[in-house]
C-alpha cells in the first residue's frame, strides 16, 4: 500500500500492534503512577505552605510592621506558586488518564 506521497505504507500485523499498544499502556501507566505520587506529595506540601502563609497573615495583621507584611507577602507568593504547580500537575494526571483510556480502548477494539 502507498501513502499520499508515494512512499510505501508500513502496516503492523495484529500481534505486533497489540504488543506496541501494551508497551505504550505500561509506559503511560508508569508515568501516571509517578504523577499521582508527585501530586499527593505536592498537595501535602501545599497544605503546610498554606498554613504557614495564613499564620504569616495573622502575624502581619497583629504586628503591623513592614517585616511582618513582607513575610506574609513572601509566604503568599510561595503558596500561590505551589498552587499553580499543583494545578499543572493535576492537569498532567488528567491528560495521562485520558491517554491511558484511549490506549485501552484501542486494545479493546483491536481484539
Amino acid at each position: 500500500m502507498r501513502n499520499v506521497d508515494g512512499s510505501r505504507q508500513r502496516t503492523l500485523d495484529a500481534p505486533m500492534h497489540r504488543a506496541l499498544l501494551e508497551r505504550r499502556i505500561r509506559d503511560v501507566h508508569a508515568r501516571l503512577v509517578r504523577a499521582r505520587e508527585d501530586l499527593a506529595v505536592l498537595e501535602e506540601q501545599l497544605a503546610v505552605v498554606m498554613e504557614s502563609a495564613d499564620e504569616a497573615r495573622v502575624r502581619s495583621l497583629v504586628a503591623e510592621t513592614p517585616l511582618a507584611a513582607h513575610e506574609h507577602s513572601e509566604a503568599s507568593r510561595h503558596a500561590d506558586a505551589m498552587a499553580k504547580a499543583r494545578d499543572a500537575l493535576a492537569g498532567t494526571v488528567s491528560d495521562l488518564e485520558h491517554r491511558q483510556d484511549e490506549l485501552l480502548a484501542d486494545v479493546a477494539s483491536a481484539t
